[in-house]
């Protein structure tokens, strides 16, 4: 077994159009996937899916999602083929035992997990399982189930949460080259700051981070992913941020724990 400790990363996903574009964004994803080291598996959290209670992904072969309406045929068209892991799947419900039951469920991956992974894993060679985000836990527990499954990396499981710490689809001014909305701008840069200095605790209560944070997102479910991750640092593990742009009123910010730096070429 691959028992290298794994990072673990939020990623800003954006539309689920970048599955089939090629832009700087998706490069960089992209780039990530040949950047960390190989899992043996990957554990995904993504926005899109919110349930009451915790759900786990047990299928041999999860379905492709197209959880959306409006875009091209050619999106859903869109397969990613990565075979589940079952044995995997029912760890992590042993593992949520003590903080509450996961049941096992036939959901499949929705494009907060394959519009990324699309790019990352091209190949889609790698088992993937999702978990579900219990609509009924506080903030607070969304972060402990985070730092139930931290263990997880030190089996060679990649650890994902996929969302947007801004996302505000009713406020996103289209136009192109539309500049960072000021109060997406500055949740960003006070997010950034909070986890830059290991401030979970504010983190967790985001809605006081700032006065204008109903405006970042009208429902929290594409920040919350950010808060399993941030359950999964160690301590003094180090963080770096990527694909870091603010467009409009989406924030792409991505939060990486535990990665080796970039080696700079002299």
């Amino acid at each position: 077994m691959n028992t290298t400790r794994m990072p673990s990363i939020f990623l800003g996903h954006g539309s689920p159009m970048a599955a089939l574009e090629d832009t700087p964004l998706t490069r960089e994803w992209a780039a990530l996937g040949k950047r960390l080291p190989r899992p043996r598996a990957i554990l995904m959290i993504s926005a899109h899916w919110e349930t009451k209670g915790i759900l786990v992904t047990a299928g041999e072969r999860p379905r492709t999602i197209h959880d959306f309406y409006g875009f091209p045929p050619a999106l859903y068209a869109q397969e990613y083929k990565a075979p589940g892991d079952p044995e995997l799947a029912q760890q992590v419900a042993q593992m949520l035992a003590p903080i509450g039951r996961a049941d096992l469920d036939s959901w499949g991956y929705d494009h907060g997990t394959w519009s990324v992974l699309t790019h990352m894993y091209p190949d889609a060679d790698i088992p993937v399982i999702q978990l579900s985000m219990d609509l009924r836990l506080s903030p607070e527990g969304h972060y402990q189930v985070g730092k139930a499954l931290a263990s997880l990396r030190d089996q060679g499981v990649l650890i994902m949460g996929s969302g947007n710490i801004v996302h505000n689809l009713r406020l996103y001014d289209r136009r192109p080259g539309a500049p960072a909305q000021p109060w997406a701008q500055r949740f960003t840069d006070t997010v950034k700051a909070k986890v830059a200095a290991g401030d979970h605790a504010a983190l967790i209560d985001y809605m006081s981070l700032d006065p204008e944070v109903a405006l970042c997102f009208p429902e929290p479910e594409h920040f919350h992913p950010l808060l399993y991750i941030l359950g999964t640092q160690g301590p003094g593990e180090r963080v770096e941020f990527v694909t870091d742009e603010v467009f409009s009123s989406i924030s792409m910010t991505s939060v990486l724990v535990g990665a080796e730096p970039l080696k700079v070429a002299a």
